[in-house]
C-alpha cells in the first residue's frame, strides 16, 4: 500500500524523527531535513509520563531508553497514562534522547540532510514541490512541520500564529546528583514559584527554579552560574544545598521563557500539515509538552500508512482525533501559570490537574488507553 508513497519531515527534533521511524517501519520513503548541522538537542533533562514513554516503546527503542531513564518514585495521585508495558513516568538526560532518536532515524533508512530546511512550499494539488536551502527540490505526497515553536513552515503555509508569553521563565541545570535525591522533588510557591529537580541518571540530575521573566538582555548580561545560585538560594533542604554547590558551570545553565501556542483547527494547508510544537506548544507546569508531540506522532504515522492515499480526509482525521485532548492541555498548562502569578485566582491548581489527567488517562481516541504498541 505505501510502495511509492513519500513524505517530507521538517524538523529533526523529538517529534519529527519519531515520525520519520514510525512511517519507514510502515515501508513509507522518508526525507527528514534538519537545519542544526549537528542535529543535537540542548537543555538539561526531560520529563517524560507514561504516555511519552508508550510512543518511544512503540519506536523500538525501549530498551536504548530504558537504560538511560530514571524511572520516577511511587506513583503519586495522578493516573498513569501509559499501559503496563512502561513506566508511569521518568525523565532523562534530553541529549541521551536525542541520540538515540537520530541512532533509530539513520537506522530506519530514511534519507537525513544536515543543515538543510526547506525554503518554499509549493502545493501542487497531487503533491507538495519543495525547494530547500541548497538548491535542490522535491516532490511528497505529504510534508510535515516538526520545527518546533518558531515554525518557519507554519508561516510559509499561510499560518498566522505566534507564541504568546505568559510571564514566567525558568532557569535549569544539569548538575550532580546529590546522595538525599532518590527520587523527584517538586515544590509550588515562594520563595520561588516553581522549584524542582529530576534524577536523570545515577550521577546526575536537572533541576529548574521559576520565577518573574526578565529581559532577554538582562538575563544574559549576568553570569548564569552566580544567577542562578541566587534565585534558587531560598529553596531549603539537602539536596538543594547539593544542587547549588554544582551551580559553578553556566555551560550547564539554561535559562527559557514560559509561552504558549495553539494554532487553530485545522493545523494543516493542502498537504502541509504542523504537529508537535509547531502547533502546540505550552509552558512545563502539566510535563505533557514532549507526550502530545510524540502522539502527534504515532497518530499521524497510523493514519497515512493505512490510508488508500494521502488527502484532506487523513489530515481531518489526524485533527479530529488530536485538537481538543492537545488543547486541554495546552488550557491547563497556562492555568496553572495564571495560578502561580495569581494566588487570588481562584484557580485549584491540584483539582485542576487531578482533572486533566484523569482526562487524558482516559484514553487518546487512536488508542485504548493501555494498549500494546
Amino acid at each position: 500500500m505505501n510502495a511509492g508513497r513519500s513524505v517530507l519531515v521538517i524538523g529533526g527534533g523529538t517529534v519529527g524523527n519519531a515520525l520519520a521511524i514510525l512511517l519507514r517501519r510502515a515501508g513509507v520513503r522518508v526525507d527528514l531535513v534538519e537545519l542544526d548541522p549537528d542535529w543535537s538537542a540542548l537543555g538539561s533533562g526531560i520529563t517524560l509520563q507514561g504516555n511519552a514513554l508508550q510512543v518511544l516503546h512503540e519506536l523500538g527503542i525501549w530498551d536504548e531508553v530504558s537504560a538511560k531513564l530514571e524511572a520516577s518514585g511511587p506513583p503519586g495521585p495522578f493516573p498513569a497514562l501509559g499501559g503496563p508495558h512502561v513506566p508511569h513516568s521518568g525523565a532523562m538526560y534530553r541529549p541521551d534522547l536525542q541520540e538515540i532518536l537520530c541512532r533509530a532515524v539513520r537506522a530506519s533508512g530514511a534519507d537525513v540532510r544536515l543543515g538543510v530546511t526547506a525554503s518554499a512550499l509549493e502545493d501542487v494539488g497531487d503533491g507538495v514541490v519543495a525547494t530547500f536551502t541548497d538548491g535542490t527540490t522535491g516532490r511528497y505526497d505529504l510534508v510535515v512541520g516538526a520545527d518546533g515553536i518558531r515554525s518557519a513552515v507554519r508561516r510559509m503555509i499561510g499560518i498566522e500564529a505566534e507564541p504568546t508569553a505568559t510571564g514566567l521563565a525558568i532557569w535549569r541545570v544539569h548538575a550532580r546528583r546529590p546522595a538525599a535525591a532518590v527520587h523527584s522533588g517538586l515544590a509550588h510557591g515562594r520563595p520561588v514559584y516553581i522549584a524542582g529537580y529530576s534524577p536523570v541518571s545515577p550521577t546526575h540530575l536537572y533541576a529548574y527554579v521559576v520565577e518573574d521573566a526578565r529581559p532577554r538582555a538582562e538575563v544574559e548580561a549576568l553570569d548564569a552560574a552566580a544567577e542562578m545560585r541566587r534565585v534558587a538560594a531560598p529553596v531549603e533542604g539537602e539536596v538543594w544545598e547539593g544542587i547549588r554547590a554544582d551551580m559553578t558551570d553556566p555551560a550547564r545553565i539554561d535559562y527559557r521563557y514560559f509561552e504558549y501556542l495553539l494554532v487553530d483547527d485545522p493545523w494543516f494547508r493542502g498537504r502541509t500539515i504542523v504537529i508537535g510544537d509547531a502547533a502546540h506548544a505550552c509552558p512545563p507546569t502539566l510535563a505533557q509538552g514532549a507526550a502530545m508531540g510524540l502522539e502527534d506522532a504515532s497518530v499521524l504515522a497510523r493514519l497515512v500508512s493505512s490510508a488508500a492515499q494521502v488527502d484532506a480526509g487523513v489530515l481531518a482525521e489526524f485533527m479530529r482525533l488530536r485538537f481538543d485532548r492537545v488543547r486541554l492541555v495546552v488550557e491547563t498548562s497556562v492555568q496553572i501559570c495564571r495560578a502561580l502569578l495569581d494566588p487570588d485566582s481562584g484557580i485549584n491548581t491540584f483539582a485542576l490537574m487531578g482533572q486533566t489527567m484523569q482526562t487524558l488517562a482516559a484514553g487518546d481516541p487512536a488508542r485504548p488507553q493501555g494498549a500494546t504498541p
